[in-house]
């Protein structure tokens, strides 16, 4: 047992990305742009909802929940990848190890969770709208949000409980950050419980979004498709095929990361690009497909800055 240990103050190693001495800055200045237009865009669409009363809408009270989750995603990520490279150092705290993992697999969970309950109120705005005030109510929609995120955070409470009742005896993580896959690798004790919860986990949330976010956009599809307005109809097509880029660009980068820790031969280079790119893309992206593509959003933004920031 001398070589097992629970010990929290312990430094850890990531196995971060190889990057020569003369291509650090550009590096770490990709990274900084990268998080500063997560930042902004994210920013930008959160503070206009949330201070315009004519926001204060179904629609708009989801999508809210999106640039929270894509900040915090990147927040959890890009800080401490900016930090391995300026520095050039790859050593992190246990607990900070262990935030960062429950972080990202919020975010993880969120991201589908999320993009789910708005395929929801898009199938009901589009197939059903004559009946979209009276199901879609703000009621209604706060306890599918306190339900998105009580979800969330119980699987990931419970993933992350089961995880550190387990004593390590090793030290290098498998990738450029850390989640759960890559803290179960230090582990010297047996995983198989905490196997057969993230594999469960990762089926339900699998099942449960991309079944649900396939049958509406087919039912959204059909609608669209019956329908004799062709404006309408290509606008809603439009709409949900930039919305399904989204979440398959999500939904491959992510299970590639996932299925990677399960099999030995997969490629570490692409285990880590595929996985800092579901943490760097989906966040930029969201908000420019989902927020500022919005006519009323847009316009509002465009109308702060002419008001507030070009007089200055």
């Amino acid at each position: 047992m001398d070589n097992f240990t629970l010990d929290f103050t312990s430094s850890l190693i990531l196995e971060s990305f190889a990057i020569p001495q003369d291509r650090v800055y550009p590096a770490f200045i990709f990274g900084m742009l990268s998080y500063c237009i997560i930042l902004f865009c994210n920013l930008a669409i959160l503070l206009t909802v949330a201070l315009e009363k004519r926001f204060h809408e179904p629609m708009y009270l989801l999508l809210i929940n999106l640039p929270i989750n894509d900040l915090i995603g990147a927040t959890a990520f890009l800080p401490q990848l900016m930090k391995e490279i300026l520095i050039d150092s790859r050593s992190i705290s246990y607990p900070a190890c262990v935030t960062q993992a429950f972080f990202i697999h919020i975010y993880a969970g969120g991201s589908a969770l999320i993009l789910t309950a708005m395929a929801y109120d898009r199938y009901v705005a589009i197939c059903c709208p004559l009946r979209y005030n009276a199901i879609m109510t703000n009621a209604y929609i706060m306890k599918i949000i306190i339900m998105v995120w009580v979800t969330d955070l119980i699987m990931m409470i419970v993933l992350f409980s089961l995880l550190l009742r387990l004593p390590r005896c090793q030290s290098m993580i498998s990738g450029t950050y850390c989640d759960n896959p890559s803290l179960l690798r230090l582990v010297c004790s047996d995983t198989t419980i905490n196997n057969i919860y993230g594999l469960f986990i990762t089926v339900l949330m699998q099942v449960v979004s991309v079944g649900m976010i396939t049958f509406t956009y087919l039912q959204i599809l059909l609608t669209c498709l019956k329908s004799k307005h062709s404006d309408a109809k290509s606008k809603a097509i439009q709409t949900c095929a930039t919305h399904l880029v989204v979440f398959l660009i999500l939904e491959i980068t992510g299970l590639f990361t996932i299925l990677s820790y399960r099999f030995e031969r997969a490629s570490p280079f692409l285990r880590r690009m595929f996985g800092a790119s579901t943490l760097i893309f989906p966040p930029i992206m969201n908000p420019v497909i989902y927020g500022l593509k919005t006519k009323e959003i847009r316009s509002k933004i465009v109308s702060f800055f002419r008001q507030k920031v070009l007089p200055l």
